[in-house]
């Protein structure tokens, strides 16, 4: 359950009945002094009490959250914490002061994510994200932000918080418990999380990078550009970390990155994704699909606008000086085997290029005729016409310059496949599959005969 309608504003008007809590020792006397002082005043008021007595006020709010769990408390409670963010960042490190060291300050709002209403999850996800941010570098897996003693229970460490953070944000992803306003909070937590290591890993393992691909792509409205440029910002951070980078090489998300990037005129987008494909461009083989998606055109684009970034105008310079290096290396059948691979084909030189398929048909028999096997593979799955008519026209060309091309493609039952496409839609998609067809009918004597 969510409540659309429900804001801090709203929140915050409400009147806590905390002498109640008192008699009834949920909270203590003290307790009950602080939040006198402090609830309902103004901001400048309250900005004085946490600037003299800051780390007591973090005291009261966990423990509120730590006994009492009447909604309408929570829900104040956390509105107040975040209020209280809101107006200083760095008030997040209050959390942290060594007068807390008694206190599990993490495990209320660990246990709040999965608890009760939207607003419930969204402000704990928010501020647990903020005050592990700022957590004290010597603070890792083994020192949590207190420390457990006379044989309580153990503190929520800060393992356990990146952990159960990361697990909640894949579940927001994949499921989110607000329809609007779900996915945005998740992607925000994780561009900040994915800094860490420990998140890294764990997003990785919980399969949350492909959750992310489907929303690289193009962005109009301000509220979508921002989620765009949040989701660009976590590829950039898990493109530092190797486990991530092999999912990306396998993934849509080379191709996604590169039309967000040719379309786009935010200059935070371009940046984020200029910076993230030249980090890329040297793993695996990403820096040779960079050259079969064309790439290259893509940067001279770029560099011809009037940026003032000049983080970016020097990533695009990187950028094409490896992709050069790139299209040096790679032999021209190297080139198109991507091309095929990807599953993703255009009208590029080398597929109209006598000279290509006469130097490069024997190479077409490597892994059992494997980049053959991949083309009859598009022609079942791809549903992009372009690609189809390449496919066909591809075949064709194998047909034509192979000695035995008419007998390999009829084993590999290609006519049948060609033969649906006759009736395509697409008048390019039945002129190339007729050629095909022709040509696997006809014979390599005749074949030659056949112009596109």
């Amino acid at each position: 359950m969510y409540q659309a309608e429900l804001t801090s504003e709203q929140v915050l008007r409400r009147d806590i009945p905390w002498e109640t809590y008192m008699s009834t020792k949920l909270i203590s006397g003290t307790s009950l002094q602080l939040l006198r002082r402090y609830d309902h005043r103004p901001e400048s008021h309250r900005a004085q009490l946490l600037d003299d007595d800051g780390p007591s006020y973090v005291r009261v709010f966990v423990r509120v959250l730590r006994d009492i769990f009447k909604e309408d408390t929570v829900e104040y409670v956390l509105a107040l914490i975040d209020e209280m963010l809101a107006a200083n960042p760095k008030r997040a490190r209050l959390f942290h002061d060594s007068a807390l060291a008694d206190e599990d300050t993490y495990e209320p709002f660990l246990r709040l994510l999965w608890k009760g209403n939207w607003f419930i999850q969204e402000k704990s996800c928010k501020i647990l994200a903020l005050v592990v941010s700022v957590r004290p570098k010597n603070q890792n897996g083994v020192v949590s932000n207190g420390e457990a003693s006379n044989g309580k229970k153990p503190f929520t460490t800060i393992d356990d918080v990146l952990i159960g953070l990361v697990k909640w944000l894949c579940e927001q992803l994949k499921k989110p418990s607000h329809p609007i306003r779900g996915v945005p909070t998740a992607i925000n937590c994780l561009a900040t999380l994915l800094k860490e290591p420990v998140v890294r890993s764990s997003f990785v393992q919980a399969d949350g990078v492909k959750l992310l691909v489907p929303l690289i792509s193009p962005a109009s409205t301000q509220q979508s550009i921002q989620l765009l440029y949040e989701t660009c910002l976590c590829i950039w951070l898990l493109s530092y970390y190797e486990p991530a980078i092999e999912y990306l090489a396998t993934s849509r998300t080379l191709p996604r990155l590169i039309d967000v990037v040719r379309s786009s005129t935010k200059e935070k987008v371009v940046r984020v994704v200029v910076l993230t494909l030249k980090n890329l461009m040297s793993k695996g083989t990403l820096g040779a699909q960079m050259v079969d998606l064309q790439l290259a055109q893509v940067v001279l684009s770029l560099k011809a606008q009037a940026w003032s970034d000049e983080d970016l105008l020097e990533a695009l310079n990187s950028l094409e000086e490896g992709l050069k290096d790139n299209i040096k290396r790679l032999s021209s059948f190297d080139m198109y085997k991507q091309e095929v691979l990807l599953g993703h084909l255009d009208w590029s030189p080398m597929h109209k290029d006598p000279i290509f398929w006469r130097e490069n048909i024997n190479n077409f028999e490597e892994n059992d005729f494997q980049i053959l096997r991949v083309l009859l593979t598009i022609l079942d799955t791809s549903s992009d016409p372009r690609t189809l008519a390449v496919a066909c026209y591809d075949l064709s060309q194998f047909i034509q310059h192979h000695s035995a091309g008419r007998i390999i493609v009829s084993d590999l039952k290609a006519k049948e496949r060609v033969m649906k496409l006759m009736n395509h839609e697409n008048v390019e998609v039945t002129k190339n599959a007729l050629l095909c067809i022709q040509r696997l009918f006809l014979g390599a004597k005749y074949a030659s005969f056949l112009q596109v």
